[in-house]
């Protein structure tokens, strides 16, 4: 057996299909391009879907791949267990209608034992019960002893339902006696570590009926997965997958961090094994777009991202840290995932940001935990309820094991079943959302049967002469649609842009003598045509006819204005702010164009108006825009940047502007960067943790909105009575002016009036059993007026006890102070004025000298005002002094 890096195993598995006509496909994102029934890509045939189903024709029948994979059901056993993980990377190769069976096994076994070297007396195969073919080609052909060849039921076949299917054959290694459960009936399939699966053959050569039934694919398939980790694993004879090197330098990074070792403390290791596979997966889906944030897949990084400073607190680290792992990552895997290793510099960013923001969140969890706790100490439980304890979770996001660990510590336990009840109400909130937004798309019915092929000509031409294919209505194919009914045309050759890419599909109309059709929208059919989405206003449209298509020419010649201006907005904005500046989204339509893009913090005027300049230099410029399509090695080298959320093949569409910008783009272009006329910010916001958006218009919408800001400075003229607009801002000047010299005048007149008031309520200072006492209502009065009259009342008196209130549009406002020597007797700012709070309803704190409180029930502030003596001599003072009777 050999002993081989993990990219070593990762180049050979590559290489040797390759050697047998396989087309070696990159990785995909690990966001799903255009499958919205997938949060990632989870599998190393997810990004070949099309070619499964038939949608779209692979380059080559056969493929090979190191596909990078995302799966997030079982985070918590991560760190438990051998294999656990949540990022992983699934080598397959996959046949589309080409070898089968009869080579794919013979092969699988010629790399586990003749490359890899694996002792074949370990090897094991499984294979369904019905699959007598795969059972001989293990045992007849590649001479697989029968006792090493299990067959099985559920575990031996795929299928999800309606579509293809099939029987599967997976390959074990034996790891050895000591990995396993003990019995005697140990094997490949059992649930102990010593039988690992490695492989994963599907043989799909079914297709799953509706009425459940299977019958024969004319074409059959081969999607095979292995996992790398595993046989890492192997080769490297380690236990498990994090010793190997694809998790180890993770692993060693963080214990120099946290000053103790991995591997003496079983307990400590969970947490090394969480914190190098949480960052690896971070990592990854950072550099593919993906930000924390509260919705999505954004919640997932950031779940996990606080999963690993919550292992880091356990293994004494306090700071953030996790930023300086993703330079590990890097190192480990940026040879052959160079994304990783070119966008570092920003993961770095996003992660540090995101570690400083839940270290504050921390601290501001533990404070409302400490709260909380007060408050069920001080009525005598020993319960905190689910609801605060979620509260704290699903709010502010801090994890319930810390809840537990923090209340533990003051002997306060947490109501672990009503926590869960809130989760699972949160979750069905969560569904039944999901639910509705899932009802709201149109379903696609017969579509996904109809694979007739539909040609897009509207590159080159908006208008051109159409035959009908197909029509469908609410999902179903109709031979006609009749006048006022609306429904979805595929047409033979379409000028209609279909929406993709950000870019809105087109409108506009088909016609023949005696109907007329009003397309409002084309969208994706799922074998790839555009569907046309149409309402028939005049006539009959019936499948067949040869119609008139015409594409809207107005708004096409909007929407290619904007397109191409994103393309130079970013560039320029990748110019300006940074090379780490990578698109996050897009939307272009003819009345503007909306660009998404990663980057920390607002950009500043200066920098937002070197933006606008430099796309407006390159569209006066007048750059040819040229369209070819090449080999994707040769756009790479070109310079060409893909952008977010496209998926592409071997062959790419490059769209080039002058020498200013070179993108991979499938949409629609102006022939030269002049004809967009103009280019006009309109706004520059955050969407998101490390996301901004920019809206922008061109052309005669960027015309409008400079007429309508000129419109506006003449009518603020206008009202500021300026001869004109160039007089606006001195005017302006001299009024801000103006209004701060009277803000100084009014903060110097209110001075003097809580002044007088202050020399007024001295007056009313009592004495209560040898304290000087004052409590009083101040009319309309906020809480800065409160405190400021507080403070006057405080320098002027030695010994005292304050209580100020003020009742403004029906709430409460209540403040508090304590001399210094009254607090030694254990007289306390904050307790009292939660006591006089409460009166009114309300509640608050603070400290012993000072102390703010707010009441809902103003009719009551009289008394509350009236309790204070009471309060504090039957609540705080010892007995014989309170016993002493009043004195004035």
């Amino acid at each position: 057996m050999k002993s081989l890096s993990g990219q070593e195993i990762r180049r050979m598995y590559k290489q040797f299909f390759a050697d047998r006509g396989h087309l070696v496909f990159p990785s995909a994102s690990l966001v799903p391009h255009n499958d919205p029934s997938l949060l990632w890509i989870n599998a190393g045939m997810a990004p070949l879907k099309p070619y499964f189903d038939g949608r779209e024709v692979p380059e080559r029948p056969r493929i090979v791949s190191s596909q990078k994979c995302i799966r997030t059901n079982d985070i918590e056993n991560v760190g438990h267990t051998a294999r656990h993980q949540t990022f992983f990377e699934m080598l397959g190769n996959f046949s589309f209608g080409d070898y089968f069976k009869a080579e794919v096994i013979p092969w699988a076994w010629e790399f586990l034992t003749h490359d890899l070297e694996l002792d074949s007396e370990r090897l094991s195969a499984t294979v369904h019960y019905t699959d007598d073919e795969a059972w001989h080609i293990w045992h007849d052909v590649v001479g697989v002893p029968e006792d090493r060849i299990v067959r099985g039921d559920e575990d031996n076949f795929w299928d999800i339902g309606e579509g293809p299917c099939g029987p599967c054959s997976e390959i074990f290694y034996d790891r050895g006696a000591e990995f396993g459960c003990g019995t005697e009936d140990c094997k490949p399939g059992c649930d102990c570590d010593r039988f690992l699966e490695v492989w994963n053959l599907v043989f799909t050569q079914y297709n799953h009926e509706k009425d459940g039934s299977r019958t024969e694919l004319p074409k059959k398939n081969i999607d095979t997965g292995m996992g790398l980790e595993r046989v890492a694993s192997i080769l490297q004879d380690v236990p498990n997958n994090f010793e190997t090197d694809l998790f180890r330098p993770m692993i060693d990074h963080t214990a120099q961090i946290a000053h103790r070792p991995y591997g003496g403390d079983a307990s400590a290791d969970v947490h090394f094994k969480i914190i190098a596979d949480h960052i690896r997966t971070v990592a990854f889906a950072i550099g593919d777009g993906v930000l924390p944030s509260n919705e999505g897949r954004g919640y997932i990084i950031r779940r996990l991202l606080r999963r690993a400073i919550r292992s880091g607190r356990k293994l004494g680290i306090e700071r953030p840290f996790l930023n300086e792992l993703a330079t590990t990552v890097a190192d480990v895997m940026g040879a052959d995932y160079p994304e990783v290793r070119e966008k570092l510099d920003f993961i770095r960013r996003v992660v540090r940001t995101e570690e400083e923001r839940f270290h504050e969140t921390l601290a501001e969890g533990e404070a409302l935990l400490g709260a909380a706790l007060d408050a069920v100490l001080a009525s005598g439980g020993s319960l905190l309820s689910g609801a605060d304890a979620f509260k704290l979770y699903d709010t502010f996001g801090f994890p319930i094991d810390l809840t537990e660990e923090i209340a533990a510590e003051r002997g306060v336990a947490i109501d672990r079943e009503a926590f869960a009840n809130e989760l699972e109400a949160q979750r069905t909130r969560a569904r039944s959302a999901r639910h509705v937004a899932e009802g709201m798309n149109v379903s696609r019915g017969q579509l996904e049967s109809f694979t007739d092929a539909s040609r897009f000509v509207g590159y080159d031409t908006l208008r051109t002469e159409s035959r009908i294919l197909a029509l469908f209505r609410d999902g179903e194919q109709v031979a006609q649609l009749n006048a006022g009914e609306s429904g979805q045309a595929i047409l033979d050759v379409t000028p209609f842009y279909a929406e993709s890419g950000g870019q809105v599909g087109d409108s506009g109309q088909l016609t023949e003598p005696s109907t007329t059709v009003e397309v409002t929208d084309v969208k994706k059919a799922p074998h790839g045509q555009n569907s046309h989405h149409v309402t028939v206003t005049e006539g009959t449209l019936v499948q067949g006819d040869t119609v008139m298509a015409a594409v809207n020419e107005s708004a096409r010649r909007d929407t290619i204005k904007n397109h191409t201006a994103t393309h130079l907005l970013h560039k320029a904005l990748r110019e300006v702010l940074g090379t780490h500046v990578a698109q996050a989204g897009s939307l272009v339509e003819p009345e503007r164009l909306r660009f998404d893009f990663s980057h920390f913090g607002p950009l500043s005027e200066v920098e937002l108006r070197e933006v606008e300049r430099r796309v407006n230099d390159a569209v006066w410029r007048d750059y040819p825009v040229v369209t070819e399509e090449m080999d994707i090695d040769d756009a790479k080298a070109k310079g060409a940047m893909a952008l977010f959320g496209e998926k592409y093949g071997q062959t790419v569409r490059v769209v080039q502007a002058g020498d200013y910008s070179v993108e991979l783009c499938g949409g629609c272009h102006v022939p030269r960067t002049g004809v967009i006329g103009l280019f006009q910010i309109v706004s520059e916001t955050g969407i998101g943790s490390g996301v901004r958006r920019i809206e922008a218009v061109t052309g005669r919408f960027a015309y409008e909105h400079v007429l309508e800001r000129e419109n506006m400075m003449k009518s603020a003229a206008s009202l500021l009575k300026t001869a004109s607009a160039e007089e606006l801002v001195g005017r302006i000047e001299r009024l801000l002016d103006d209004m701060r010299q009277l803000e100084r005048d009014l903060e110097s007149a209110r001075g003097r009036l809580l002044h007088a008031k202050a020399v007024e309520l001295l007056e009313q200072v009592e004495t209560t059993v040898g304290i000087p006492m004052l409590a009083a209502i101040i009319e309309d009065a906020d809480a800065d007026a409160l405190r400021q009259l507080t403070d006057e009342l405080r320098v002027k008196l030695q010994s005292y006890v304050l209580v100020l209130g003020s009742a403004t549009n029906d709430k409460v406002t209540l403040v508090a102070a304590v001399s210094s020597d009254l607090q030694k007797q254990g007289l306390h700012a904050g307790q009292l004025v939660k006591e006089v709070a409460a009166v009114t309803g309300g509640g608050g704190g603070g400290r012993p000298d000072l102390a703010q409180a707010g009441g809902r029930d103003a009719a009551k502030l009289p008394e509350a005002i009236a309790k204070v003596a009471d309060i504090v001599v039957g609540k705080w003072l010892r007995p014989q002094e309170s016993s002493s009777g009043a004195e004035k």
